[in-house]
């Protein structure tokens, strides 16, 4: 163990992982810090019911899913492409397959084995892995840490900050660390919370379908549209369809729902008039257009007093308003948007303030929606961090 070594990554997440790989590989002795007692443990969990490593798409489609920071990221992403993605989970002897959504897993479904794997592969090179060590600061080029009630402090050449968001902070990411930066100078960006559910003021009527799924519904907010699934919950909406939307019902926008993206309102029209007899009308909707019990539920709430006139209906089918009270609480989100302004960094993720250090992962201000793309984003960020950290090192041994 050393206090001096050529590298030290704070941050054992995909990230900090991903950059401590990249200097290993170019031969540079690695401390990692983490201030939980093991490493990964987000990652863990985001693994637990299916791990999807990445999307397999096309490129620029893939690019474009991070919004406004897509520019800086495009060259970050470009040299860890999802094929590079899918070759490195097998390199760690960890099978792929592509689901029929284009989203690719590992065969064993879960985090754990390939976690393993990676950590085994790190300590075959040598990393010096320290928990329960938090990152308190700076003391001119040291970093100082609090590690179990005593203050320590390590000066590397080199530093990588991999330190996450601010959601699921009893996994780790906590924030914390923004005042840090702050306090030296450095723009960080307000976190705010991102691919999370929404909250929706529901009446008592909805509460027979807590838990009821919407399936194959278009979400519209804004400019933004994601057609998928969501759940009907005690506080609102919750769901993978609704999580690309966050930028925008993060910003105020309303929400408005096609409930049958596969037909026009005027097929749903001719079908709804098609029912005849002493129907009431929630079994004539039911009837002609296949819908759920909760989805029913939806349309009276959010649409009552239904009209009358089967194109009314129809319209409103095709685009039901759904009042809302904006995202829920950052600490349920998935991950949060915000974090070191990209201007602060230059092309090699180094801190423009603070040269030597690197900053990587979900710490930085850019988002993405579920389905792969964060967790890609997260290690193409570390590995990029890393490479540019080994090429900094060689060129001050020059």
């Amino acid at each position: 163990m050393t206090d001096r070594p050529d590298a030290l990554v704070i941050g054992g997440g995909p990230a900090g992982l991903m950059a401590a790989d990249a200097l290993l590989s170019d031969g540079y002795s690695v401390v990692l810090a983490e201030a939980k007692p093991s490493v990964g443990r987000k990652f863990l969990m985001a693994g637990k019911s299916g791990l999807n490593l990445t999307k397999v798409e096309d490129f620029d489609d893939f690019v474009q899913r991070y919004g406004d920071a897509a520019p800086v990221l495009r060259p970050i992403l470009d040299a860890f492409r999802p094929d590079a993605v899918d070759a490195w989970a097998q390199s760690l002897a960890q099978p792929t397959f592509v689901g029929s959504t284009g989203r690719l897993f590992p065969k064993a479904m879960k985090a754990s084995p390939l976690l393993r794997a990676w950590l085994a592969r790190l300590e075959g090179m040598g990393i010096d892995r320290r928990t329960h060590w938090r990152w308190i600061g700076w003391e001119g080029e040291a970093c100082r840490f609090r590690t179990q009630g005593e203050i320590t402090a390590i000066t590397p050449r080199v530093t990588v900050l991999a330190l996450g968001g601010a959601s699921w902070a009893r996994l780790g990411s906590d924030g914390v660390w923004a005042n840090i930066l702050r306090k030296a100078g450095i723009d960080v960006t307000d976190f705010a919370p991102a691919n999370t559910g929404l909250s929706v003021p529901w009446s008592a009527h909805m509460t027979a379908h807590f838990g009821a799924p919407l399936k194959n519904v278009t979400f519209v907010a804004g400019t933004r549209h994601a057609r998928g699934e969501a759940v009907i919950s005690a506080e609102g909406l919750e769901g993978g369809g609704l999580y690309p939307l966050s930028p925008a019902l993060r910003g105020g926008a309303s929400l408005r729902l096609d409930l049958a993206p596969d037909q026009t309102a005027a097929q749903l029209a001719k079908r709804l008039a098609a029912q005849r007899g002493k129907q009431s009308l929630s079994n004539r909707l039911r009837r002609a257009w296949g819908w759920s019990p909760a989805m029913l539920a939806l349309f009276h709430e959010c649409a009552r007093p239904l009209p009358a006139d089967p194109q009314a209906l129809a319209t409103l089918a095709k685009s039901l308003p759904v009042p809302h009270r904006g995202l829920r609480p950052m600490d349920e989100a998935i991950s949060t948007a915000g974090g070191v302004a990209l201007n602060g960094l230059d092309a090699g993720l180094m801190l423009r303030k603070r040269p030597g250090t690197f900053c990587c992962g979900e710490m930085l201000d850019w988002e993405a929606p579920t389905g792969g793309y964060l967790l890609t984003a997260c290690l193409a960020t570390g590995q990029w961090a890393g490479r540019h950290a080994a090429r900094y090192l060689s060129k001050a041994a020059v």
